[in-house]
């Protein structure tokens, strides 16, 4: 595999930096240097920063909206705007039911939903995960009944992101219980404002609402909001989920992370040393890296495979794994190397400020935070199974 870049593509670099120093919004500082906002509108403001430029759907393909990049120049633009730390775009709208859309969906869907995704105008959020239904997934129990040109749809979803945000949702939903359950589902679009949607908040160990629930109560969707055909839902979910997965892997902003995690390691101290100085603590970094490396090393593999018009298959579960893990250890590491500054909600009497110094703020907060993601998009023991029957033949 060949590591150097083209003139081209560090004139491409080059061009990504001086667009992010440029445009960037004035957002509040994220202490934890991952870019983390709390805000509808702060979210939005990179979002939109990058549609003006006509940057915000690298996957897309470009008769929709999307850049035309190459994998290569996709890879410098997720290093670049991990290492300015810079927010995420949200992926529900741009890189999970959009994909689904243009597709499976129809040319009035394509229409409808594609360029108010691609602005920012929709907001999406996932109704996938049930109470009782998360990693086994085929097993939800949200109804849609069809009456003339609408569905009623009854039920409850759960961890639910942003949700509170949303103006759609889209949704897995039981249209035939008599089949296989695999076969009686179904995938629809609907309006977060219908009547009969209420949206309850999850408030989560660090104290933010970041999580909801979501209950249908008589919600009509019109027939013309299902993706494809009914019943059928179920193979527009399994490529739904291969694009989710692919992106948890998170290799730019790990990289960044691992980057951060050194520089605290070279301010504490253990004994009057800095505390990377530490034979046992240098060696779990060295590790973390090398296993970092590697895990970059398949993500561009399997970009290269996806840019020959291939569809990830079981690369897709592999990222995933190796990305959330990776993610949980620089947790680890990082909330160990703030020793008791990195207290769950210490702060200073009287006021909402953290004890100590600023890169210990929220260390505790996002070791919890990242707990949930080898369960979400598919626990890690399902993508296990999954690799186990496409790669062993188990």
């Amino acid at each position: 595999m060949d590591l150097t870049f083209s003139p081209e593509e560090e004139a491409f670099r080059q061009e990504v930096r001086a667009f992010i120093e440029e445009t960037k919004p004035n957002l509040p500082k994220d202490p934890g240097g991952e870019g983390h906002v709390d805000s509808r509108e702060d979210y939005l403001a990179w979002h939109k920063a990058l549609y003006r430029k006509g940057w915000v759907a690298p996957l897309w393909p470009k008769q929709f909206g999307g850049t035309g990049w190459n994998v290569t120049q996709r890879y410098i633009f997720n290093e670049e705007v991990a290492n300015a730390e810079m927010p995420t775009t949200l992926p529900f709208g741009l890189n999970m039911v959009a994909p689904v859309i243009f597709t499976y969906g129809n040319d009035e869907q394509k229409k409808k939903f594609l360029p108010r995704i691609l602005s920012g105008e929709d907001w999406w959020c996932q109704g996938y995960s049930e109470p009782g239904a998360g990693s086994d997934l085929a097993s939800l129990r949200t109804r849609a009944v069809r009456d003339g040109d609408y569905y009623i749809v009854n039920g409850q979803k759960t961890w639910t992101t942003l949700a509170q945000f949303a103006d759609w949702i889209f949704c897995l939903v039981r249209t035939n219980t008599e089949v296989k359950q695999q076969e009686g589902i179904t995938f629809l679009l609907i309006d977060m404002k219908s009547p009969g949607i209420s949206v309850k908040p999850i408030i989560v160990l660090d104290g933010a609402h970041e999580v909801n629930e979501v209950f249908f109560d008589n919600v009509k969707v019109p027939v013309a909001n299902r993706v494809g055909e009914e019943n059928k839902g179920w193979t527009y979910a399994k490529f739904l989920l291969v694009n989710e997965r692919s992106g948890i892997a998170g290799v730019a902003r790990s990289k960044r992370q691992v980057e951060r995690l050194k520089q605290i390691a070279r301010a504490e101290l253990l004994d009057g040393r800095p505390l990377i100085d530490n034979e046992e603590f240098a060696y779990r970094v060295a590790d973390l890296e090398i296993d970092l490396a590697a895990l970059e090393f398949t993500e561009l593999r399997t970009l290269a495979v996806e840019s020959k018009g291939q569809m990830a298959g079981p690369e897709s579960s592999i990222l995933k794994i190796r990305g959330t893990e990776i993610q949980q250890r620089i947790t680890e590491l990082t909330l160990e190397a703030v020793g008791y500054y990195g207290l769950p909600n210490e702060r200073t009497f009287g006021a909402n400020e953290y004890v100590g110094p600023d890169y210990a703020a929220g260390a505790a907060g996002r070791y919890f935070n990242v707990r949930k993601t080898s369960i979400f998009g598919g626990s890690n023991e399902i993508q296990r199974n999954i690799i186990a029957k496409a790669v062993l033949g188990l």
